[in-house]
């Protein structure tokens, strides 16, 4: 769990979603938001799937 917490990529993309649920509280219900909301779903899972691959980098090293 400690390597999804303190991993670059996962702090950036909660930021992400703290400034899209904002954009969502607050600005226009249109095409923006939903492409909004695509892109933070595609960084999250890159952010996931990279932080899988480094440690399963890391256990091969060993």
């Amino acid at each position: 769990m400690r390597k999804f917490l303190f991993n670059g990529s996962m702090i950036s993309t909660v930021f992400g979603g703290i400034s899209a649920l904002q954009a969502t509280r607050q600005g226009p219900r249109d095409w923006k938001l939903a492409l909004l909301w695509v892109s933070w779903g595609i960084s999250l899972a890159l952010a996931i799937s990279s932080v899988l691959d480094d440690s399963k980098q890391a256990e091969i090293g060993r």
